[in-house]
């Protein structure tokens, strides 16, 4: 599923003031990581929150068409990734939702935490899923046009069902993150797993999750559909 020796950057997502990239471009899991660039009052450069990254060659040349790297962020417990090297190349912190746990002691870099803003770059960080059973501490960001979801929803073939554009995770199907996710009317949704939705992102959004029992993908539709009697 995912993909290892050297790895090969691949972008996609690029929209005014971010980018994503996928460093192996041909694993199954489709790892997607962004990173989004925030004015800076006191700099002539724009700060630059990086989420969830995974490394590749040339990653500080792509990153540094943005800006300066200010923070890196986990969105998900498990999406350590590559954040610690990533962090320290730029001197700069791995940013941990508050709540999280299990995760900052695991970091070979400087930690900090957060609240329900991402430091002052205009995200608001919420939880999608604060779960012990299965294991899945989760947090979405929202600045008013730009939604990151790491997990919950994805475009990777896995999620997506029958004309979706993103899709529920597999696991969230029978009960996806409504709560969480619906009502941001996003001009664009990223996501940690596959390209993301930079047109028709609202749409998109609560299309996945109205329809998450229905268009669930491949064999894991027929079990479910037999499972709840649709």
């Amino acid at each position: 599923m995912k993909g290892d020796g050297e790895a090969d950057l691949h972008e996609i997502d690029r929209f005014d003031g971010g980018v994503g990239w996928i460093a192996y471009p041909d694993e199954a899991m489709e790892r997607a990581s962004h990173a989004v660039a925030v004015p800076n009052e006191e700099s002539e450069t724009d700060d630059v929150w990086v989420f969830d990254p995974v490394d590749a060659p040339g990653l500080d040349d792509l990153l540094a068409e943005f800006g300066t790297v200010a923070g890196v962020v986990v969105g998900l417990d498990r999406h350590k990734r590559d954040s610690a090297a990533v962090a320290a190349r730029h001197d700069a912190s791995v940013w941990v939702p508050e709540w999280m746990t299990g995760v900052a002691s695991e970091l070979d870099a400087p930690v900090e935490r957060f609240g329900e803003r991402l430091a002052d770059t205009g995200f608001e960080a919420f939880r999608i899923r604060d779960s012990s059973v299965p294991p899945w501490q989760e947090a979405g960001f929202f600045d008013g046009e730009t939604l990151i979801v790491p997990e919950s929803l994805g475009s990777a073939s896995y999620f997506r069902g029958d004309r979706e554009r993103i899709g529920v995770h597999p696991m969230l199907r029978l009960t996806p993150p409504t709560t969480a996710l619906s009502g941001h009317d996003p001009d664009r949704v990223l996501v940690g797993h596959g390209v993301g939705v930079l047109d028709g992102a609202a749409i998109a959004v609560e299309d996945a999750l109205s329809n998450s029992r229905s268009k669930a993908p491949g064999l894991y539709a027929k079990t479910l559909r037999s499972a709840i009697g649709i």
